[in-house]
């Protein structure tokens, strides 16, 4: 079975390598890129990458459906530039495709903070199971399609598998990039809520917040984590908080 990778960036220069080099083995990669003003291209084009140039115009499902669109192959795998395929992960995708028992696969994910493995994974809020993040990121061109602004879901009709190895996610090397991504995601997350008419209360904005760290912390496993999981949950509550404020501001 052949694959295309698929990769989003933005001035991704100092992931981007890291990245390209754990799919080199894929038949085809793709990256999407957003008009980057570092070294990216350069990077992503010296390792034999196809560069498209795209606005994501605060739109991840859009960006992603045209790298569906742009792909040759009918297996896709979509990685962030933040990511890595480990060869264990590669392993379990050449064996699992082989079978081409399903339509798409969910991928564990594995989070590190700041250089340091978690135990904890920042889940949506519906999600109440235990371990790993997992992620609809391998799939059939043809299956489906993106849905959500920003963290998006690749909605694929069809049996959905699941693989056992995990995509490693270098989320946030420090907290100052971890604050920039936080207000940039909530952003446009409060804006896509706003256009669906969603509204926030000083209710909405007390519990949410406070929900999420509590779930992260103590029934996902953060406190395992010690200073490092305390301060990546709390990040991802201030992410909800910011959500519900810039919602609030947005209705108001």
């Amino acid at each position: 079975m052949k694959v295309t990778g698929v990769v989003l960036t933005k001035n991704e220069e100092k992931n981007i390598k890291r990245c390209l080099d754990s799919i080199e083995w894929c038949d085809e990669i793709i990256v999407i890129d957003d008009y980057s003003t570092d070294n990216t291209r350069n990077i992503a084009e010296n390792r034999g990458a196809l560069v498209v140039k795209r606005r994501l115009n605060d739109d991840f499902a859009s960006q992603r459906n045209y790298g569906l669109e742009k792909a040759s192959n009918e297996w896709v795998l979509f990685v962030d530039a933040d990511e890595v395929v480990s060869p264990l992960l590669y392993n379990n995708i050449v064996r699992r495709l082989k079978e081409a028992d399903c339509d798409g696969f969910l991928i564990p994910r594995q989070e590190y903070f700041v250089n340091k493995k978690l135990h904890c994974t920042d889940k949506p809020a519906w999600d109440w199971s235990f371990g790993f993040n997992k992620l609809l990121r391998l799939g059939k061109k043809s299956a489906g399609k993106w849905e959500g602004k920003v963290h998006e879901v690749w909605e694929i009709s069809g049996e959905i598998g699941e693989l056992e190895e995990s995509l490693i996610h270098y989320s946030y090397p420090d907290i100052t990039t971890a604050l920039k991504k936080v207000n940039r995601y909530s952003s446009i997350r409060a804006k896509e809520l706003a256009d669906k008419g969603r509204t926030a209360s000083i209710f909405d904005i007390l519990t949410y917040p406070t929900a999420k760290f509590l779930k992260n912390f103590f029934w996902q496993g953060g406190y395992k984590d010690k200073t490092a999981g305390f301060i990546y949950c709390l990040l991802m509550a201030f992410q909800s908080f910011l959500i519900r404020s810039k919602l609030w501001q947005i209705s108001n």
